[in-house]
């Protein structure tokens, strides 16, 4: 058995003593394996903003971890929610970095968990006028600054590093 497989062994064990009964599809890609839930009770497995998504791919990877500790990173999406939340919030940056450039002042985005600010460092990497910044600290969830490139706007002790 491959650790992909043991994911989706160890996701659909969980998922049943939860009641849920669902289709579980594996999607490999570039990045990394993903575990597809598909159900029609998918919003209780989603929860706000993913959380839920989130907590099952954490103890996912844990317990698989234990069994192949190489074993590579996997996702765990339900319903394709997350696909459909980033090209939602690839929109939403390229329009912060559009008004950026427009105004030359300074957007600050909606606090985002590191995934998907990684994904917002990603996007703007190649974009020569503008830059995203992310604030210092422990925080979970932290509000990136998108910023013309080069300006000295301050976003609590920034790091333009990609997470």
């Amino acid at each position: 058995m491959t650790p992909v497989e043991a994911a989706k062994k160890i996701l659909d064990t969980m998922l049943g003593h939860l009641g849920f009964h669902p289709e579980i599809e594996i999607h490999d890609s570039e990045e990394e394996p993903c575990l597809q839930i598909l159900t029609t009770r998918s919003e209780l497995l989603i929860g706000k903003d993913g959380e839920r998504l989130d907590d099952l791919q954490y103890l996912v990877n844990r317990v698989l971890r234990k069994h192949f500790p190489k074993a590579p990173r996997v996702r765990i999406d339900c319903e394709h929610y997350r696909a459909i939340q980033e090209d939602k919030l690839s929109a939403e940056v390229r329009a912060a970095a559009d008004g950026v450039k427009a105004t030359g002042k300074p957007f600050k985005m909606r606090p985002l968990n590191a995934y998907y600010r990684r994904l917002v460092h990603n996007a703007l990497i190649d974009d020569p006028d503008v830059e995203s910044v992310s604030p210092g600290g422990d925080d979970r969830l932290k509000r990136i600054l998108i910023r013309t490139r080069g300006s000295s706007a301050s976003a609590d002790s920034p790091s333009a590093s990609a997470e």
